[in-house]
């Protein structure tokens, strides 16, 4: 069967992920020597297999240390925390060599919950790791959250709805109360509705919300981070590949755009010739933005 764009942008990480739920850390051998792992800890104290999360702490480390958690892509329908990992591994063992711990989660996907239940999640493992901030050594006031596309716009919810009034549905009961100190979007959809596929029950962006945006675009936005942005909002930095024809890079142009109107710091890097994702965004250069920016905020 021949798959059109919009699904393609589904399963565009199957080729890096094809072990599904695999409780065998797959990565760990990209991490620096030493690096200690707490691997598959379920943050919602539940049997759903998507409510697990991995914790990478630094080597040696003393004190308090800030923490990066990081949500991966694959449409908000495919993949898992391993899924980025395997192809920004320079960038990761960097981080952790630099004295980040990296917290890598899982969500439901659309299949499994539509929209909010993916925010919902993520929430709901970031308060997990708040709450047991003192086990694994973090500081819980110096917090970070990166995201690949999927897990880029769900990065960006984060860190946007956290210091506005926070609607309702975006935060379960069991929750508790953080905030970010910076956000790193990679190629992350920022407004639903602009999607060539916004008309289609089939695309992605439909599936994740229950309905096509252009015929539902109240739950649109609701699943647009660019409705979030105000002055309070932590600062951004923002990478694209110039080619993506998955998601345009007129996503982030927007989302920098609606930023910097509202006086919150932000950098756009477009990748030039780059694709939707992959190796050509685990580059030194785009390394070295991350590793100072983290390190500026955090």
């Amino acid at each position: 069967m021949k798959l059109n764009k919009p699904l393609l942008f589904l399963v565009f990480g199957i080729i890096i992920v094809q072990q599904g739920f695999s409780q065998t850390n797959r990565v760990i051998d990209l991490f620096p020597e030493g690096t200690v792992l707490h691997s598959n800890i379920n943050y919602a104290n539940d049997a759903v297999q998507k409510h697990l999360l991995d914790i990478y702490l630094p080597q040696k480390v003393s004190g308090k240390i800030p923490l990066v958690v990081f949500v991966h892509g694959g449409g908000w329908l495919v993949n898992d925390k391993y899924a980025d990992i395997g192809y920004m591994k320079e960038t990761v063992a960097e981080t952790v060599s630099k004295g980040f711990a990296l917290a890598s989660i899982d969500y439901r996907f659309a299949t499994q919950g539509v929209f909010p239940a993916q925010i919902q999640d993520c929430n709901r493992a970031v308060s997990f790791l708040v709450d047991n901030a003192d086990t694994y050594g973090f500081d819980k006031d110096r917090i970070a959250v990166m995201g690949f596309s999927a897990g880029g716009h769900l990065a960006s919810l984060m860190g946007l709805s956290k210091n506005n009034d926070i609607p309702d549905f975006f935060v379960p009961k069991t929750t508790k109360a953080f905030d970010f100190k910076a956000v790193v979007d990679f190629y992350g959809p920022a407004e639903l509705i602009l999607f060539p596929g916004a008309n289609d029950a089939k695309s992605p962006e439909a599936l994740l919300i229950g309905a096509p945006p252009l015929d539902r675009p109240d739950l649109a936005k609701k699943a647009s981070p660019v409705t979030y942005v105000d002055e309070n909002d932590p600062p951004f930095l923002i990478v694209h590949g110039e080619k993506d024809d998955l998601v345009s890079p007129r996503q982030s142009q927007l989302l920098s755009s609606w930023l910097t109107v509202n006086g919150v710091e932000n950098e756009l890097i477009v990748v030039k010739n780059a694709p939707h994702f992959g190796e050509m965004f685990d580059v030194e250069h785009i390394r070295t933005k991350v590793i100072a920016f983290l390190q500026r905020h955090l």
